[in-house]
């Protein structure tokens, strides 16, 4: 890949870091906007992979998702500015208004517009979760343990940190039980 697609790849993660509030479930529709649809750097079945792998490693998920597509696009280059552009506008805009706060903090304006990027983060992150849902790949397992997760964090209050181990034996015990199969019907 050429530098000016390496450099575009910054921009790309530059400009949604920039325009997206919210942290990186909001971040991942328009990742997958910008990269798939738009940019065709990687495919719609790559995307899949690179947001379960964003999920279950450490960091916050778009930095993550920016790592893992920035490497599948240019390798460490690609990962590395991919990353620094989804991080830097965050820390330009923190740095900026930590220097302004005091100035703007009773400000009514600045009040309505914080309380319309509430609404527009609700926004993004239930597009999020509808392409994750309306993919025809999922089956019974990946609605059981959506609504296993649901209950037990918005029902039980069970910590996030659990409901993730859970989800990570399921899955494991699934793909064993799968891998299984495939071998009982290869060898039938």
């Amino acid at each position: 890949m050429g530098m000016k697609n390496i450099l575009k790849l910054f921009a790309i993660f530059f400009k949604i870091g920039l325009f997206t509030f919210g942290g990186g479930y909001a971040m991942i529709s328009l990742i997958e906007d910008e990269c798939v649809n738009k940019y065709k750097f990687i495919s719609k079945e790559e995307m899949k992979e690179i947001v379960i792998l964003s999920e279950s490693t450490p960091g916050p998920i778009a930095v993550n998702a920016a790592t893992f597509v920035g490497f599948k696009v240019a390798k460490a280059l690609g990962s590395s500015l991919a990353t620094l552009g989804v991080v830097l506008p965050s820390f330009i805009i923190i740095t900026l208004i930590s220097i302004f706060l005091t100035y703007f903090q009773d400000n009514q304006v600045v009040t309505i517009m914080f309380e319309a990027i509430r609404a527009s983060v609700t926004i993004l992150m239930a597009q999020a979760f509808l392409n994750l849902v309306k993919t025809p790949q999922k089956n019974v397992q990946f609605y059981a343990l959506l609504i296993t997760a649901f209950i037990l964090n918005f029902v039980f209050s069970v910590k996030a940190i659990y409901i993730i181990i859970f989800a990570f034996v399921y899955t494991l015990i699934l793909l064993f039980i799968n891998k299984r199969k495939k071998e009982v019907k290869n060898n039938a």
